[in-house]
């Protein structure tokens, strides 16, 4: 069979969407997603220790409750390999409708959790498993709404459409900090904020809130048709009984490499977001309204990036934009400990600096790593690629960092993020043309 990996190939059928809906269903999916992801991850930083983990002393009970952040990134390969499967198997649109309930359903529910102060151990526990939950939902997710947008994008626009699902990474993640900023406006002034929201309750708000966009999301996946793409590999007979099994065997430097390309851009992201966060209001004691602040500082720039991203992959070649960037976050990373040291306008500067980096890296990531599989098995190759990446490059980076701080100092971190840059070029060169 051949496989069907060029903008031209997967975009020669005319599409059966229109574009703005496609656009709409990959955006709004994604951003309900990562909103839910970041929800929990500021919440991890902010409320979680002392909820979830009371009996440990505070940089124990941070540790613990990064390593529960962290578990919903090793759910999200198993997330990718059943969904992935139905996606390959049955089709694009039902399996992310199935995916959004999944990670939604989850998010609502630890919304709902009683405390380690009611149920005691079984709190943190219960916790975990709405993370896996979380994380398995969002490990089938991205894979399709990258599929949605790209297999229905024309010749030649291929990055464009593919970072439209990209956008939803930084919506999500400044509605989530814009949600906790507003509840921070209504903290009492006498008191500490961080101790208001956990013991008033206010902090299951947000979750609770994502129920109502889980009934936008669904409505507007459910009003699209199959990918042409898919449709194409239906006519023709080309799907297979087990994709999994048909991208270890024929697939494996592909995924391999593609894991690897990711390592930068999971890296930066989560060192520059859910770590800085802490790294701000625990270590250099800013207040939280101001840390919050600054994310969505980020937010907005990394959000802003995206769009030129996908110009310029299309323009230039996602190869040369990925290399072009990841020199940058390289060179860049050894400014990560004069500019931190200053304070909060050398980490205003990083954020600004950081964040446009990421735009960029992230905008064209998610078309270059389903450009290399087959329609057959591009949900299952493309979501096991990118939540591998997410195993190796944001599970671990807040715990890392946390204790590369701790133990050798900010320098230390910013050659953590150095060596996941070279370890990126080094994949980016060694893949072929198509591979990236």
């Amino acid at each position: 069979m051949t496989d069907i990996t060029s903008d031209a190939a997967t975009g020669a059928a005319q599409p059966l969407n229109k574009p703005s809906r496609v656009l709409a269903a990959s955006l709004i999916g994604t951003t309900i997603e990562f909103y839910d992801f970041y929800i929990y991850a500021t919440a991890a930083v902010l409320v979680f220790p002392s909820l979830f983990f009371p009996n440990s002393d505070p940089m124990t009970a941070l540790l613990a409750s990064f390593a529960t952040f962290s578990i919903a990134f090793f759910a999200r390969p198993f997330g990718a390999v059943v969904f992935g499967h139905f996606g390959d198997r049955i089709g694009r649109k039902v399996t992310l409708v199935a995916a959004l309930l999944t990670m939604g359903i989850s998010t609502v529910v630890i919304g709902l959790l009683p405390t380690y102060g009611s149920i005691g151990v079984l709190a943190p526990l219960f916790l975990a498993m709405c993370r896996f939950g979380q994380g398995f939902g969002l490990g089938g997710e991205w894979g399709g709404a990258v599929l949605i947008a790209t297999e229905n994008a024309p010749p030649g626009k291929r990055s464009w459409y593919g970072m439209f699902p990209q956008l939803g990474a930084p919506i999500g993640l400044f509605l989530a900090s814009g949600v906790f900023f507003v509840i921070l406006h209504f903290a009492p002034a006498d008191v500490d904020a961080r101790n208001w929201i956990g013991e008033s309750g206010i902090w299951r708000a947000p979750f609770l809130a994502s129920a109502l966009l889980i009934m936008i999301g669904l409505w507007v996946r459910l009003s699209i048709t199959e990918t042409p793409a898919f449709q194409k590999a239906i006519d023709k007979h080309e799907r297979v009984a087990v994709p999994l099994a048909e991208v270890f065997t024929r697939h494996k430097r592909s995924l391999f490499l593609g894991t690897f390309v990711a390592l930068a851009t999971f890296v930066l992201f989560y060192v520059g977001t859910a770590y800085l966060l802490s790294y701000n209001t625990k270590v250099i004691g800013m207040p939280l309204l101001e840390a919050i602040k600054i994310q969505l500082i980020g937010a907005v720039l990394f959000g802003l990036a995206i769009p030129v991203a996908g110009k310029l992959g299309d323009r230039y070649g996602r190869r040369a934009v990925l290399t072009g960037v990841t020199l940058l976050i390289a060179v860049f990373s050894f400014a990560l400990e004069p500019l931190w040291s200053m304070g909060a306008t050398g980490i205003i500067i990083f954020v600004v600096i950081g964040m446009m980096l990421m735009g960029v890296t992230y905008g064209v990531i998610g078309a270059a790593l389903a450009a290399p599989f087959p329609t057959r098995v591009r949900y299952t190759g493309s979501s096991l690629t990118f939540n591998f990446a997410g195993i190796f490059g944001a599970s671990l980076a807040p715990y890392a960092a946390t204790y590369l701080q701790t133990n050798f100092g900010l320098q230390a971190v910013g050659y953590y993020v150095c060596a996941s840059a070279i370890i990126t070029l080094l994949c980016i060169w060694g893949s072929r043309k198509g591979e990236v």
